[in-house]
């Protein structure tokens, strides 16, 4: 490529390194791969955009042309703000010590950076992206789960997934969902990851649901763990009525993130 040859060796390595990780990845994972700070990839991120070679989006980049899956990191950018301020409220449900499982889900990567901020922690995860973000960092044991790929999610499913993650008795789980139906409950687009949901809150002393304000309307076909066992839903703006009154018949707690009445509160 002709355009190759204009770049520094730092964007070279970067993207050297991102076609390693199959395309795309994010800062904290490019910033090991290359040993250098997450500032340095940024800046050089921010560079090969500018020349078309790679296209950023928040907490990461991705290859463009053919080269790679961009599909996690386009919806992770999508209402950032409203899953950051969600990832501060879950946060605050986290106490140092704690044993937590964290899913795949875009807000849960936000949860993932929060919670870096936590010591001795042990935390299982079957995303690559929660494993990268938390390992060797405040005293945390991070154990990454084995199982069938899925390069779209960036994480592991299936039975191998779900038959490690029962030998694990965590305090909380933290999960995300595709949508939230007062009817049908908590529901995913993906089977598998609807399987092993229902695995997790099996495993765990207390279940909290992050869940944008975006969800209460969306529709999935697969149903994830029983609405009664969940113990929280962490959002960022108060549901309407008909779901407010689910989640109170089901006796989830309604946590709205920093920013909202905390007078909307339910329990």
């Amino acid at each position: 490529m002709a355009q190759t040859s204009t770049h520094s060796h730092r964007e070279l390595e970067l993207l050297d390194a991102l076609r390693r990780l199959g395309g795309s990845a994010r800062g904290a994972e490019l910033a090991k791969a290359l040993d250098v700070s997450e500032e340095t990839v940024r800046r050089t991120i921010k560079s090969l955009s500018k020349s078309g070679a790679v296209e950023r989006v928040h907490g990461g980049a991705y290859l463009t042309g053919t080269q790679g899956d961009p599909s996690f990191f386009r919806r992770i950018s999508r209402h950032s703000d409203e899953k950051q301020a969600i990832a501060a409220g879950v946060a605050d449900q986290v106490h140092d010590g704690m044993t937590l499982f964290l899913d795949v889900g875009t807000t849960t990567a936000f949860v993932a950076e929060e919670l870096r901020q936590r010591s001795g922690l042990t935390v299982a995860t079957n995303s690559i992206g929660v494993a990268q973000a938390l390992v060797n960092h405040n005293g945390n044991k991070v154990h990454l789960l084995g199982g069938e790929m899925q390069g779209d999610e960036r994480g592991t499913f299936g039975f191998v997934t779900e038959r490690q993650a029962r030998r694990f008795a965590f305090d909380m789980a933290i999960l995300s969902v595709d949508a939230l139906s007062a009817k049908r409950g908590f529901l995913y687009l993906n089977e598998t990851e609807a399987n092993l949901a229902g695995v997790i809150a099996d495993s765990a002393e207390s279940v909290l649901m992050a869940v944008d304000h975006h969800k209460f309307s969306e529709t999935a076909p697969h149903q994830g763990p029983e609405p009664r066992q969940v113990d929280m839903v962490v959002t960022d703006q108060p549901p309407g009525a008909k779901l407010a009154t689910a989640l109170l018949g089901w006796g989830i707690v309604t946590h709205l993130s920093s920013g909202a009445d905390s007078d909307a509160d339910h329990d």
